[in-house]
Parts: C-alpha cells; sequence; structure tokens
C-alpha cells in the first residue's frame, strides 16, 4: 500500500500513501515552488515520539483508501476531490501486481489497468523468500520502485509512507521473508516511512524491525490498542484499516455498517489522539475478473461491487456516511473550511438491449487460443498460452471420450466451478462441494465436457498456496482417471471478445443452446451517462459492454446490478454481448439505481 500527501487550499496539509507488494499509486498533487519545480525537504513523516510529525511539525494522519484500479481513469479526479472535500488529508492505494505485470518480462503503466505466472512453478511458495519468487518480486520492483522513489516526499512528491507488506501475520510461513522485501524496498531508493499493518492477533508475527506496525478493526477494543501500544511504546498509534464496510460474497447477503456506529468509532479514534484510515472511503469496482475470494471459514467467490458501503459509493454518490464523516472532521480541524463538494454526474435509465444475435459455445471454440492436447488434466496457469505464460482468469474447457456410463467423482480437483455435459448436452454441475455425478448409459464413443471457471483466487491466509485453477488433478470415472484430453483456453480477453466479429452468429432462435454468446445493443445519446445492468431472468454468466468485461452477474445474489460508468459508453450504438451458462431472457435492462441485495448488518 502506499500513503500520498493531499493538498489543501486553505492550509498546506499532507495525505499519506502506503505500498505493499501487492499494491501501490500516483497521485499527482505533487508540492510545487512558484517557478513549477519540486520542494526538496529533508524530514519526512517520522514516528519518533506519540505522535508523528511531517516536516518537524505535528500531523495527525486522517486517510481513505481509494483502488485506481477500481475506478474508471476519467472519475480519477472526480472521486479524489470528493475524498478532500470531505476533510481526508492523506490518501492509500493498493498497487496490483497482478495487473502492472501479467506476464513475464511484460509490464503495463499506461493504461486503467497477474502475478498468476508464478505458478507454473510447481515448487512455488508464495509471499516467501523461496527463489522462484523472490526474483520474481526483484524483477517487478527492478521496473516500479525507479517510477516511486520521485514522488517521495523528501524529494518534492507526495508519497510520505510505504507498507512494506499487508497483513503478512496471516500468513507468515518464512521469518525471512519480510527482512527480504523491507531491504528490496530500501537498496532501491525507498527512504520514507515504512509501516506494517495486521489484525490485533497477528501483528508480533507480521513486523518487522525498522518498520511501523499498524492494526486493522471494525470495532475499537481497548485491549487490542493496549497492546499494540505496550509492543510499540512511545510510537503513534495508527489504525490503517478502519473497515467502513465489508466483503460480499456470491449466496450471500449485502453487508452494511450503520454509518452511526461507523463515525461513532471514528471519532472515539480520534478523540484518543490516534491516526486513522478509512478502508474503504470509495470501494468501486472490481471490473472484469479481478473480484476474488476469500478462504474463512470456506471458500467464497467474491461479488464485482467493491462498494464497501463506504462513505463514497461504487457509482461516486455521497452517501449518509459522507456526510456524518464531513461533520466530524469539520469539528476536528477546529472550524477549518473545507473545498466545496464536487457536484454528483448524471445517471440514466436507458431502453433495455434487446439480444437479436446467438453464438454457441461451441462455434466460439475455433476462435479460442489452442486446442491443446494432454494425457492428463492441465491446470490453467500450466497451458501453453498467452506466450507460455498459462492463463489467469476466465473459463477453460476440458473434453475427452467415454465409452461407458457410471459414477464421475472429481475429487478436490475442479477450482472452482463445473459445468459437466455429454455430447455438448448439459448433465450437471461439480463445485467444491459436489463431488460426484451420475452419467447415464453410453453406447459407443461418447464427448465428456467440463467447463471450468476460476471464481476467483484467495487474498490472504494459508490458503495462498492453493491457487491453481480449472482441474488441478485427475477426474475418475468408475474409479479409473479419465485421460486423452482436448483442452481450450477461454480467458475472455478484449482480444477473444474482438475476434468473435468474425464468428458464426446466427439470429437469435426461439430455443438457442447453452451455453452460449448473447449479442445486443445499447444506445446511447448525446454525451453517455452512467448506468447498472441489471439481467432478471438470466441465470450466470459475464457481460462485454464495448469488448470491455464489465463482471459476473449470478442470479443467487446479493449483487444484482452492475455498475457501467458513462465513460465506457460511446454516443450513439454500444454493443453487449452476455456469455451466459444456462439460461437466459435475451433483454438486458439499464437502470439508474443500484441494487446491491438484501443488507445485513455486519456483527
Amino acid at each position: 500500500m502506499v500513503v500520498l500527501r493531499i493538498r489543501n487550499v486553505h492550509k498546506r496539509k499532507c495525505a499519506l500513501i502506503c505500498l505493499c507488494i501487492v499494491g501501490f499509486i500516483m497521485y499527482r498533487y505533487l508540492s510545487m515552488s512558484a517557478g513549477g519545480r519540486r520542494m526538496s525537504r529533508k524530514v519526512g513523516l517520522c514516528a519518533n515520539s506519540s505522535q508523528f510529525t511531517l516536516e518537524r511539525e505535528s500531523f495527525r494522519i486522517i486517510g481513505g483508501s481509494i483502488h485506481y484500479f477500481r475506478v474508471p481513469r476519467a472519475y480519477w479526479r472526480d472521486r479524489l476531490m470528493k475524498m478532500k472535500a470531505s476533510g481526508i488529508n492523506t490518501l492509500t492505494t493498493y498497487v496490483p501486481w497482478s495487473l502492472h505485470q501479467p506476464e513475464r518480462e511484460v509490464f503495463n503503466f499506461h493504461t486503467q489497468l497477474d502475478l498468476v505466472w508464478l505458478l507454473r512453478d510447481g515448487s512455488m511458495k508464495l509471499r516467501t523468500t523461496y527463489p522462484g519468487f523472490t526474483q520474481a518480486v526483484s524483477t517487478f520492483f527492478d521496473q516500479l520502485i525507479p517510477k516511486v522513489v520521485p514522488l517521495q516526499f523528501k524529494k518534492g512528491g507526495p508519497i510520505i509512507a510505504v507498507q512494506v507488506e499487508n497483513e503478512y501475520g496471516s500468513f507468515a510461513k518464512d521469518e525471512s521473508y519480510m527482512l527480504f522485501i523491507k531491504e528490496a524496498l530500501q537498496s532501491r531508493g525507498i527512504s520514507e516511512l515504512l509501516l506494517t499493518a495486521d489484525n490485533y492477533n497477528t501483528m508480533k508475527s507480521g513486523s518487522v524491525a525498522g518498520a511501523i506496525r499498524s492494526v486493522k478493526l471494525q470495532k475499537l477494543n481497548q485491549k487490542d490498542i493496549q497492546d499494540l501500544n505496550a509492543i510499540q511504546p512511545n510510537s503513534p498509534t495508527l489504525v490503517m484499516d478502519y473497515w467502513t464496510g465489508w466483503y460480499d460474497v456470491w449466496g450471500d447477503l449485502h453487508h452494511v455498517l450503520p454509518p452511526e456506529d461507523m463515525v461513532s468509532t471514528v471519532r472515539e479514534i480520534l478523540r484518543q489522539g490516534m491516526s486513522v484510515n478509512l478502508y474503504m472511503f470509495h470501494g468501486g469496482s472490481s471490473f472484469g475478473f479481478m473480484s476474488g475470494a476469500l478462504a474463512d471459514p470456506s471458500y467464497s467467490a467474491l461479488v464485482p461491487s467493491y462498494d464497501y458501503d463506504a462513505p463514497v459509493s461504487e457509482a461516486g454518490e455521497y452517501t449518509p456516511k459522507y456526510h456524518l464523516l464531513r461533520d466530524l472532521f469539520f469539528q476536528f480541524n477546529r472550524g477549518d473550511s473545507f473545498s466545496d463538494m464536487p457536484a454528483l454526474h448524471f445517471r440514466e435509465a436507458y431502453e433495455p438491449a434487446i439480444m437479436f444475435q446467438h453464438l454457441s459455445l461451441w462455434d466460439a471454440l475455433s476462435f479460442t487460443e489452442g486446442p491443446f492436447k494432454s494425457p492428463k488434466p492441465i491446470s490453467m496457469e500450466n497451458l501453453p498460452v498467452n506466450n507460455k505464460n498459462g492463463q489467469s482468469y476466465g473459463y477453460t474447457l476440458y473434453e475427452t471420450t467415454i465409452t461407458s456410463g457410471g459414477l464421475l467423482e472429481s475429487g478436490d480437483n475442479v477450482r472452482d466451478r463445473a459445468l459437466v455435459f455429454l455430447d455438448r448436452s448439459y448433465i450437471g454441475l461439480f463445485k467444491r462441494q459436489s463431488l460426484e455425478l451420475v452419467v447415464s448409459d453410453v453406447k459407443g464413443r461418447r464427448t465428456l465436457s467440463l467447463l471450468v471457471e476460476n471464481c476467483g483466487r484467495v487474498h490472504q491466509g494459508r490458503d495462498l498456496d492453493k491457487q491453481h485453477k480449472g482441474l488441478v488433478g485427475e477426474i475418475l470415472l468408475n474409479n479409473i482417471p479419465l485421460q486423452d484430453f482436448t483442452i481450450y483456453s477461454l480467458d475472455m480477453k478484449p482480444s477473444f471478445i474482438d475476434s468473435l466479429y468474425q464468428a458464426p452468429w446466427k439470429t437469435l432462435p426461439d430455443a438457442p443452446s447453452f451455453p452460449g454468446f448473447f449479442m445486443g445493443r445499447l444506445f446511447a445519446y448525446g454525451y453517455p451517462s452512467d448506468t447498472f445492468v441489471k439481467l432478471p431472468g438470466w441465470e450466470k454468466g459475464v457481460v462485454f459492454i464495448n469488448g470491455l468485461n464489465l463482471g459476473r452477474y449470478w442470479s443467487i445474489g446479493p449483487q444484482q446490478t452492475l455498475y457501467l460508468p458513462g465513460p465506457f459508453l460511446n454516443s450513439g450504438i454500444n454493443q453487449v454481448i452476455i456469455f451466459e451458462e444456462q439460461e437466459g431472457d435475451f433483454k438486458v435492462h439499464f437502470e439508474d439505481t443500484p441494487d446491491l441485495g438484501m443488507a445485513a448488518e455486519i456483527q
């Protein structure tokens, strides 16, 4: 995580940015002299007393997290100005390694923005000093850190702190690892204050000498704060993540934290003289297949919305939390005037898009990368695709021939969900909790197909070493392993969606086959506005707008709409493609309000 400085119009105030191994930010509110040059500073953020100091003056961090990769680039300034208008003086963000380096020796620091290629090494141990991992970290840091060094506070930039790692205490498999990351940062020129951030019960195992410990929490427990102060006496206390909401997972409810509960906790944190960072201040959206998953207590895939019940909503709206916080920060700053709140963007309910063309999954296979032959199943990451870097996200289709029916068993080898077909007719579903399927009697040679979906990788805890997707082991039919697979990579990247223009689309029949792609058009005249995609009558799949992967939908909820930012639309005709697994209504709705599902208060 990176901590950035936000300049206040009336007084010289700063914002913090933290950098962790999986995240980092480039926020360009840089301090300039009258001549346009950066001002050099000798002293940055320090933690040598009970309060932070910046340039030797007392500085209280009142921070908020925003992830630039979850916000349309066209809206970056809007979201940051809304943060500034609330009284926030510090901005924190992650830098997603997986987006900035999708393949070996391929780096992207230019667009809106996979670590996954590391998993091609069968012995790989993530977040350890395993040589394959440290070499990958070093290669990435060699590209990333030189971009960051000139933006440090003491060089006239906005970065006042760098987070060495994030919640390493939840993993902590290697005592040498945190020291390696710290030295990797400092040896490349990082000289600002270093931080670590963990839950109260894992702080010791996630720390490293020379970095200030900070805590993550949602409820203020005085014992936890006392324990932190006992471990780290005569140092400022920082709540690095005060959680303003929580994640939502498919099949559950939408998690909310009452605004009164949130503001009362923040008020108490400030009253006790501590610094705080709100995670999230604005959550945004996990576009594409980037939504991830949780592993505790069991595997659960996250929804695309990263609204997080944050003070600024997924679509940039002010919430009751925002107004309460603004009032609190105004009081805390003893009446200092804040900048005006930016106007909200207009939202529109467009006419529905009627699907008028259809392409079956099977007809789309010739546009995939492959097919590949293998005597045994191969995980996504080990497929010879994407310049031999493997497949990161999406679906993979595995096909083989069987000559008899019987009991089909997946064990724990389907990651994470598989539709099963016999001669392209759907016969059942495998998921992590469904391990057996009966295949009816078969005469002659029949094709058995498994369409496996990567539903998202976990981001913390000890399941990090269990990240391979697709079929990760044998599938048994009557206790005999299936062999001789033909494998298709369906990562559904923009290049694949674009290639479908050449596919044999057909006029939508009365009874189209599933899985399949469905095409329609959205008309947005004038300057396109934000809207929300809603798919009543559809079961599960993915939405593409003008070739961009907006995210997954699933009828089980809680999320019922996908945020579609106006900048993603063209004035006039927009192409809408839906990949649907099992059932469709053939009409896509566009509404002016979000629907994140039935809400439940966080306990």
